[in-house]
């Protein structure tokens, strides 16, 4: 399975980025994707996750109402969807793919993750 995460990139603080998240090599459709981060020096966080059919998801509390992550099952592809970004948002941001349908916050739970993009937010 791969998963190939892009989108990222420099922003200011205010603007707006899309991560997308490509997978192959498995059925995509019937799978929970999560998103995770890590900013420099700390550890990896949970972000949002999604169930395999998309309407079920929940955030971390900080990116509530500002992210939305979403899926196209005919692109094997997840979204993540930021609004409103602050500097502490600034991060490389994971996706990862959960052998369940359901969602899960745990990273523990995932089991195919992707390589990572960098999003940095200046204030």
């Amino acid at each position: 399975v791969q998963l190939q995460a892009s989108g990222g990139g420099l922003v200011q603080a205010g603007d707006s980025l899309k991560l997308s998240c490509a997978a192959s090599g498995r059925t995509f459709s019937n799978v929970a994707m999560g998103w995770f981060r890590q900013a420099p020096g700390k550890e990896r966080e949970f972000v949002a996750t999604i169930n395999w059919s998309g309407d079920i998801r929940s955030y971390k509390d900080s990116v509530q109402g500002r992210f939305t992550t979403s899926r196209d099952n005919t692109r094997n592809t997840v979204y993540l969807q930021m609004n409103s970004l602050k500097p502490e948002d600034t991060a490389i941001y994971y996706c990862a793919l959960r052998l369940y349908p359901s969602t899960s916050s745990h990273d523990g739970s995932y089991t195919y993750w992707g390589q990572g993009t960098l999003v940095t937010v200046s204030s």
